[in-house]
């Protein structure tokens, strides 16, 4: 069975309120958190296996979602994605993970396009391609059309990131390896790029650019998430 995981531990400074940004409310009333978890359930049944970082106010991600698993990053505070994601990893025995960040608001679809890629444990990133964005994480592509690049810092991007990815089975291992060299205020994207460098990891860009998925960091991010809603 696939392995969930929500990285959920950052404190969302940028956002500007109390709770974790995962529990900011969106205009349909569900949280941004309750939203994934609807379309996480509609994609791979009630079953679904979901385990969720926690760190910044952890008790109030508990309290609201009781029914998973959980992972403590004790050190939120110091780290970034790479070490929450590292954790989440370790801890998910030796499956394939699906992870997202928990402050993506995105189309139940988008699972439902990863299904196919998921089941043949293909290692993936889903992609915008609609645009690029200076403070966003980008991606170039190889010659085969596998992911090359991946960092805030690559020039001439064909396009986003969205926060929603998968490791398979058999690249785990190398990511887990990866994730546990970079530096502690890496994004988890650092350590993909390094797989893909000095492991040989083929990972698929996989276009979602006519669905909806927004990375909400700021005010203008929720109101934008919130026409989808």
């Amino acid at each position: 069975m696939t392995k969930i995981v929500i990285l959920a531990a950052g404190m969302g400074s940028r956002l500007g309120r109390s709770l974790p940004k995962p529990l900011t409310t969106l205009n349909d009333g569900r949280s941004i958190m309750g939203q994934q978890h609807d379309n996480i359930h509609a994609a791979f049944g009630p079953s679904a296996h979901i385990t969720t970082v926690v760190g910044y106010r952890a008790e109030t991600i508990v309290e609201a979602f009781p029914d998973v698993d959980y992972v403590y990053n004790d050190r939120y505070d110091q780290t970034n994605t790479s070490k929450s994601l590292l954790r989440a990893l370790k801890a998910t025995g030796k499956s394939g993970v699906l992870w997202m960040n928990g402050d993506v608001v995105f189309d139940p679809r988008v699972l439902g396009r990863a299904l196919a890629l998921i089941e043949a444990d293909q290692s993936f990133i889903t992609v915008n391609t609609s645009k690029v964005s200076d403070e966003e994480v980008k991606y170039t592509v190889d010659a085969a059309g596998d992911i090359a690049e991946l960092s805030k810092t690559v020039v001439g991007g064909l396009g986003e990131a969205v926060g929603i990815n998968y490791i398979s089975r058999a690249d785990k291992p190398a990511l887990i390896a990866q994730l546990n060299k970079v530096d502690n205020q890496d994004y988890f994207e650092r350590g993909l790029e390094l797989a893909v460098a000095e492991n040989g990891v083929q990972l698929r860009p996989l276009d979602i650019s006519d669905l909806y998925a927004v990375e909400v960091d700021f005010a203008e991010d929720l109101d934008r998430a919130n026409l989808y809603v």
